[in-house]
């Protein structure tokens, strides 16, 4: 179980779609909403979680086509986060960002763009039904340890995401500079595009 939980933190920490989510809505709109991105993206798991428990989650990752219209939609939502960084960093400031950081503000703006990257990433699925069960010790009750190490990867995402708004907050003053924030903005909205291309063309 030590091992399975170290593979999970291993897994969380490694840079992807869902550390580029949060350092988008980070730097746009604060630790508040990041967390609540946090709060989406760990729904997502969870969400997963039930289907691979109900044995719906098996059946996408079985079906080609299933997975592919899933695996489109999520590049098409990265993508499409990526360009609007990308256009938002013409201009000097948040505050300028004709309202979009404000949205991002919201209530439920945060909580939705972490959902979303997550139920529209199929390599969760993939995960939890093919990767997940060989991480079950041969001692353990199948069902409840998946059922334990979907829960522990929630808890270790959550506490990781987190930590890093934190980090963002932190230096926030320093990349909210404008020759600063163009360059972040240039490079988070690359890597979105780069991580909806690398959704789109994986088998």
């Amino acid at each position: 179980m030590l091992a399975a939980v170290g593979v999970l933190a291993l897994l969380t920490i490694m840079p992807g779609p869902d550390m580029a989510v949060m350092t988008r809505v980070g730097l746009a709109a604060g630790r508040a909403t990041a967390s609540r991105t946090a709060l989406g993206i760990v729904s997502g798991l969870a969400v997963w979680g039930l289907l691979t428990a109900a044995g719906l989650a098996a059946i996408l990752a079985a079906s080609a086509r299933a997975y592919t219209v899933v695996k489109v939609a999520g590049a098409i939502y990265l993508v499409f986060l990526g360009v609007q960084t990308l256009v938002r960093r013409r201009r000097r400031a948040v505050i300028d960002d004709d309202g979009d950081a404000a949205r991002e503000q919201s209530a439920t703006g945060g909580f939705r763009t972490g959902l979303a990257s997550n139920l529209l990433n199929p390599k969760i699925a993939v995960f939890y039904t093919s990767v997940l069960p060989q991480l079950v010790p041969d001692d353990a009750p199948t069902t409840p340890t998946l059922v334990l190490l979907v829960v522990v990867h929630i808890v270790i995402s959550l506490v990781w995401l987190n930590v890093y708004a934190a980090a963002l907050e932190s230096a926030r003053m320093l990349l909210q500079r404008p020759a600063v924030r163009r360059t972040l903005d240039l490079v988070t909205g690359a890597i979105l595009v780069a991580f909806g291309v690398r959704v789109a063309v994986a088998e």
